[in-house]
């Protein structure tokens, strides 16, 4: 009996065959964002699985990171948290003299996570004690702010320790898109990028870092990715959408943050402070950046391969890794979007 194997393997497999003779090694170079380096990780070794003669190698160093290596073409491609803005494109255009494309790979959720001695209850955070806690105009635990969303939970006088990333970071877009969003305060005196000036507070690199700090640092809060939550054993909160729900991130509530939005052309979108009643409000899509011209065809055959595998059975990994996969439409766009990688 014959086994068929898959349309996609098929096709990577030719593709593969069409540029070298024989198992010649390809290494292709990647790097940026933390956000979602385990699912990255789980992908690449998957990839290499199946294709033993390439070696996909990846940088975990933040979305800054990975915007600069890509723009200055020491890596094949890049990976960002934040969409790159007009400016670091028409950058980028003008040092490679080709485009970068974006192509969404996940969903995943920034939390709020903490280290309170003697409270292991999922806290309640409004946008408001959000924003004024890492304004530093909330500093204590028992600030009516926090404590009035969490009625019979005793919260301790302590001061709030507040931990921030102290690399250039997708997250930290992330957490600072929503703030901006929720809090004109916050918009006006910070705003939103991978780095800002934080008005308070101790720096980790990497969600490994921050993760590590908050762990140490009793009384502390911080922001870390929902995996690195879970994997780490940290107690994260529930935090109140628009519609007024208390609501903690998982993968039904990250998926709902999704529901309906309407993706751009260019794959460029924020999903932070969704009007959904089920929808975690901290939220987003994360991307790979890929020139559209690769000059090196070996590479380009094989990122166009990958990106058609990861669309299509690497979006069943992503549920044990705590990743949402991408809502069907979106993949459908994605798939047409491939054929621009030349």
């Amino acid at each position: 009996m014959t086994i068929k194997k898959p349309i996609w393997i098929l096709a990577a497999a030719l593709s593969l065959a069409a540029c070298s003779s024989g198992p010649q090694q390809i290494l292709i170079n990647g790097g940026g964002a933390t956000f979602p380096y385990p699912m990255y990780s789980k992908w690449f070794d998957e990839y290499h699985k199946l294709f033993p003669n390439v070696q996909i190698n990846y940088q975990s160093q933040g979305s800054g990171f990975g915007v600069k290596q890509v723009t200055e073409g020491t890596v094949t491609f890049g990976a960002s948290d934040q969409p790159m803005t007009d400016e670091q494109i028409a950058e980028f255009r003008q040092k490679r003299n080709t485009n970068i494309l974006h192509f969404p790979t996940v969903l995943g959720a920034d939390v709020p996570t903490y280290n309170v001695p003697g409270v292991s209850t999922d806290l309640n955070f409004t946008p408001e004690a959000l924003a004024g806690i890492f304004l530093g105009k909330i500093t204590k635990w028992n600030d009516k702010a926090i404590t009035s969303a969490n009625a019979g939970v005793k919260l301790p006088s302590s001061e709030i320790v507040v931990v921030h990333r102290s690399d250039g970071s997708g997250t930290s877009y992330i957490w600072t898109d929503y703030l901006s969003k929720v809090s004109d305060e916050w918009k006006t005196k910070v705003g939103k990028g991978t780095s800002v000036n934080w008005p308070v507070g101790l720096g980790g690199k990497g969600n490994e870092g921050v993760s590590g700090q908050i762990k140490q640092t009793p009384n502390s809060i911080g922001y870390v990715e929902l995996i690195y939550a879970v994997q780490n054993k940290m107690t994260y909160g529930k935090v109140r959408n628009r519609s007024g729900a208390f609501v903690k991130a998982d993968l039904m509530s990250v998926t709902a943050a999704a529901a309906g939005v309407e993706m751009p052309d260019d794959f460029r979108v924020s999903i932070t402070d969704p009007t959904g009643p089920d929808a975690y409000p901290i939220a987003s899509f994360t991307w790979l950046l890929i020139p559209e011209e690769i000059q090196d065809k070996q590479k380009m055959n094989v990122m166009r391969d990958f990106l058609k595998w990861m669309l299509g059975p690497g979006q069943g990994m992503t549920v044990e890794l705590l990743y949402a996969p991408l809502p069907q439409p979106v993949v459908t766009k994605e798939q047409a979007a491939i054929a621009k990688i030349h």
